[in-house]
Parts: C-alpha cells; sequence; structure tokens
C-alpha cells in the first residue's frame, strides 16, 4: 500500500474512519465484544463479572486477541486502499471479455438474465439483497468469533489469516483484470429489479468511485468498485473450508453451504460480479485456507489440518463455554 501509494501519488485513508474514526470505533469493537462474552456467562452462572473475566481472559489470551485486531485492520486497510488505487495503476477493463466468457459457459445467455427470468425481480431482488446484507455482517462478525470468543488459537489464526489472504489474492486479481461487474458495465440488465438497500449502495460507490478518479486529496473516500475476482465467494469457500477442517458442528456446516449457494446467486443475479468471478473466488477462497494451514502451522505433509494440541484447546474451549 505505502508503495502504490508513493510510487502513484495517492493518498492513504481510513476506509471506513469517513464519519467515526477507526481509533475511536476498534476499541468500541473489542469492549462490545469482550462484554459479550464475560457478561451474559455472569449472569448464566450468578458469578462476578471479575470472575469470569479472570477466568476466559488470561494475559495471553488478550495479548492473542488484540494483536490479532490490530493485524487484521491493518491488513483490511491496505487492501481497501490497494482496491482504491487500481484504476490509477491499470485503468484497462475487462468486462466486455468477462461478460463473453459467462455468455459461452450459459450456452450464449447471460447468467444475470437467466436468474432474473427463473426467479423474477420482485421479491426475489428483496431476498437477494438480504443476503447481501447478511454477508456484509457475517464476515466481521465471523472475525470476531475467530479472535475474541474462541479459546482456540490454532484455529482462531488459522481462520483470520486465510481471510487475510484472500484480500491479498483478490487485490492482486484487481490489478491484473480490473472490471466494474455487469451492474455498472451493463446497468440496462438489471434495470427492471425493484429498488432495494442494496440499489442505494451501488448508487453511492460509483458516486464515491467517480470523486476519487476527479481528486483522490480532495475527498475522504476510497474507491471500492472491483468484480474480479469475487471475494464474496472467496471468503464464504474459506469460511465453509474452515468448518469442515476444524470440526464444527453439522448444523453450523449445512448453514455455511447453504449461505455460500445462496452468496453465489445473490452477487450474480444482483449484478456484482459475472459468474466467472464466481468461480474465480471459489479457486481463491480454497487457495487462503492452504497457504494459511502452512503460515499458521495448521498443515501435515501438506495437507490442511488442525494441530492436535489445538484440538484439545477445542474440547477444553468447549467444556469451559458449557
Amino acid at each position: 500500500m505505502v508503495v502504490v501509494s508513493r510510487a502513484w501519488d495517492l493518498p492513504i485513508r481510513d476506509p471506513d474512519g469517513v464519519v467515526v474514526p477507526t481509533y475511536v470505533r476498534l476499541p468500541l469493537i473489542v469492549l462490545a465484544a469482550l462484554a459479550l462474552d464475560i457478561v451474559p456467562r455472569a449472569v448464566l452462572r450468578r458469578r462476578s463479572v471479575v470472575a469470569v473475566a479472570r477466568e476466559r481472559w488470561s494475559r495471553d489470551q488478550l495479548v492473542f486477541a488484540l494483536a490479532g485486531v490490530i493485524t487484521w485492520y491493518a491488513c483490511y486497510a491496505a487492501f481497501r486502499n490497494l482496491k482504491s488505487y487500481v484504476p490509477f495503476v491499470n485503468d484497462r477493463l475487462w468486462d466486455n471479455e468477462l461478460a463473453s466468457f459467462d455468455r459461452s459457459i450459459f450456452l450464449g445467455h447471460d447468467p444475470a438474465d437467466v436468474l432474473h427470468s427463473v426467479l423474477g425481480t420482485g421479491w426475489a431482488a428483496e431476498a437477494m439483497s438480504l443476503v447481501y446484507v447478511v454477508w456484509i455482517v457475517l464476515v466481521p462478525l465471523s472475525l470476531a468469533v475467530a479472535l475474541l470468543w474462541t479459546r482456540s488459537r490454532a484455529a482462531g489464526s488459522w481462520y483470520v489469516t486465510a481471510v487475510a489472504v484472500d484480500w491479498v489474492l483478490g487485490v492482486a486479481t484487481y490489478f491484473a483484470m480490473p472490471t466494474l461487474g455487469p451492474i455498472y458495465s451493463a446497468p440496462q440488465d438489471f434495470s427492471s429489479l425493484n429498488d432495494t438497500m442494496v440499489t442505494g449502495l451501488q448508487e453511492s460507490m460509483m458516486s464515491d468511485r467517480a470523486e476519487v478518479l476527479a481528486d483522490p486529496f480532495a475527498t475522504g473516500a476510497v474507491q471500492t468498485i472491483a468484480a474480479f475476482a469475487s471475494l464474496h465467494v472467496a471468503i464464504m469457500v474459506t469460511m465453509v473450508l474452515i468448518a469442515h477442517l476444524i470440526g464444527l458442528p453439522r448444523v453450523i456446516l449445512v448453514a455455511s453451504h447453504v449461505f455460500l449457494a445462496l452468496t453465489v446467486v445473490a452477487t450474480v443475479y444482483l449484478g456484482w460480479h459475472f459468474f466467472v468471478d464466481a468461480l474465480a473466488g471459489a479457486v481463491l477462497g480454497a487457495a487462503a485456507v492452504w497457504i494459511a494451514a502452512i503460515g499458521t502451522g495448521n498443515v501435515s505433509a501438506g495437507i490442511p489440518r488442525l494441530r492436535p494440541a489445538a484440538q484439545r484447546d477445542q474440547s477444553a474451549d468447549r467444556r469451559l463455554s458449557a
């Protein structure tokens, strides 16, 4: 991020700090997560908050959580800034080529048109919009669980590292093959959809892009439009694979598979991504799990596998949480 910023004379922004600065918002999020971890247990067990806090939060656990939150946000901020820099570094757009590839896969048909024909453009637009919004909430919640609420540091660090690798691989594809996505390159194909909560988001993202391209130093916004590859799909694939590899309950595995399928459909239906973006995202998500397994030591003979000691930690965590 720093190298690209200096080379192309571009500003570094706090990507989510336009309303509330990160140095205010992030500590509040951490404190809220700690309170949600401690207070309900204190109430249910009829014990003091201090006693539960001491039981749940050793010095090592607190250091792990805080270090994870800080490094996670540093990686996220770098990703968002690099994404904003893409149009300045490479202004060649690949939307036409990807749209053509999509039609070849779907035997001459546009996949979004197929979904609109099958699902309709009324209630389905509302439902797909809800899926998209739930994804936005689900990802930071899952990161909070991995860093702040689980006692298995190996599992938590594996998942958070994998999400960070998703960002790194994703932004590399943005620079290699910049795209706008169907909703911006062919908006007429989505004009029949009902207005939803996503409609305003799509309009605001294009407005932010225009401001940044006009003068990146005159706005606090960042440019966030990039379609290839789909990080929505990549992170969901990462989530599903990690859930399997660390042995989460069956109900979570089933729910994660269902939500992955809904995410693929929603991103194509709403025009955020081409179908090929979803395919590329799936590859990225799987690669991120494997790379993060190596980086966090959760690998045996080249196969991603939670360390035995970490599995014992998980069993102890379930007993402690009961």
